[in-house]
C-alpha cells in the first residue's frame, strides 16, 4: 500500500523541492549562508506541502512539482515520485551510502551530492532534487 510523503522519510533521507514554496513558507525559512542551503531550506518548505523538484518530461528547469509516495516492502522503502503528467519513477532507498537506486527498468538512477543535505538523481532524462543526509559531510548550520 501506497502513502503519500510530505515530510521526512527514513533513514536520513529527507525528500524535498526547490522553489514553489509559497510566500507564506518562505517567511518562515532562516537566513541561509549559501545558495544550496537556501535552496534546501526552499525544499523543506515545498515538501512540507507534499511535494518535491523535478525537471521532468523535457523540462529544462527545476519546478516543485512532483508528488512522492512511499511503500515499505520486504525489499525496503520504496518512493514512487509522480509526475503532473501522469508519469512516474520508483526508486529503492538504500544503506549501502548511495541513497536512492533505482527500482525497477533498465536505466539506473545517477546519484550526485550537490550540497551537505541535497542530492540531485537522475533517472533516464528526468531529474529530482531531494534532500540527504550525506555520509561524511558537515551538518549544515544556520545563523
Amino acid at each position: 500500500m501506497y502513502t503519500r510523503t510530505s515530510s521526512a522519510l527514513l533513514i536520513g533521507l529527507t525528500l524535498a523541492a526547490c522553489g514553489g514554496a509559497s510566500p507564506k513558507d518562505e517567511a518562515k525559512l532562516p537566513a541561509a549562508t549559501s545558495l544550496a542551503e537556501a535552496e534546501a531550506g526552499v525544499a523543506k518548505a515545498a515538501a512540507d506541502n507534499g511535494l518535491i523538484s523535478c525537471a521532468v518530461s523535457g523540462a529544462s528547469v527545476f519546478a516543485a512539482r512532483c508528488e512522492v509516495e512511499t511503500a515499505q516492502t520486504k525489499e525496503g522503502l520504496i518512493l514512487t515520485l509522480r509526475h503532473p503528467d501522469g508519469g512516474f519513477r520508483r526508486l529503492l532507498v538504500v544503506k549501502d551510502g548511495r541513497g536512492v537506486v533505482a527500482a525497477d527498468g533498465a536505466d539506473p538512477a545517477v546519484v550526485k551530492p550537490i550540497a551537505n543535505n541535497l542530492i540531485e538523481v537522475a533517472l533516464a532524462g528526468d531529474i529530482y532534487r531531494l534532500p540527504a543526509t550525506v555520509k561524511g559531510a558537515a551538518p549544515t548550520q544556520t545563523p
